[in-house]
């Protein structure tokens, strides 16, 4: 009888958490920049990747791997890098699906090339980290809408000697859809 009874309640809190969680994919647009470069441009790319959403009534937590393109150009330099982000945003719902989100993100560099297409990937860190800041949308269809600032914490400058600090900055906007869930 014990047995049945825990069984029973195991199950229905399953169903509870499963119905409670979401998975998607989502892609967008990425307009960055890189605090400490003089004269520094926005350079515009895209973003990409993954997210499980866990949504407690008024709260969520929801992690992604997002493919990541960021930069900046001057007028006579670019810098094309891709990173492998891995931001976990607690998002808060106001009213609807509308919602506030922040969270640390976890930044892996891929890639960096300049505009010549030269490999410059040991002249910065192998990782960043951010803060993220933003404002989002869940529709009631499975569209997710999002608008986010990334502030770079950690310098991403690793050559030997440099005074500068550089620190990435970018605004992301992504739009999404939930394969399954709420």
């Amino acid at each position: 009888m014990k047995k049945t009874l825990l069984l029973l309640i195991f199950s229905c809190l399953s169903f509870h958490l499963m119905a409670q969680f979401s998975l998607g994919l989502k892609a967008g647009a990425n307009i960055s920049k890189v605090d400490g470069v003089e004269d520094a441009k926005n350079y515009t790319n895209f973003n990409a990747g993954v997210f499980g959403l866990f949504k407690l009534t008024k709260f969520g937590i929801q992690p992604e791997v997002l493919y990541s393109g960021q930069g900046y150009k001057t007028d006579d330099n670019e810098l094309k890098a891709v990173y492998l982000n891995i931001p976990v945003m607690v998002k808060f719902y106001i009213v609807g699906g509308f919602n506030i989100q922040a969270g640390p993100q976890y930044g892996i560099l891929l890639s960096a090339e300049d505009k010549d297409g030269e490999d410059i990937k040991d002249d910065f860190k192998s990782s960043d980290m951010s803060a993220a800041f933003g404002l989002g949308f869940d529709a009631p269809f499975g569209l997710v809408f999002d608008a986010r600032y990334v502030m770079g914490l950690s310098d991403i400058n690793d050559v030997d000697g440099a005074n500068d600090a550089l620190k990435n900055k970018v605004i992301q906007l992504s739009i999404g859809y939930k394969l399954f869930g709420k």
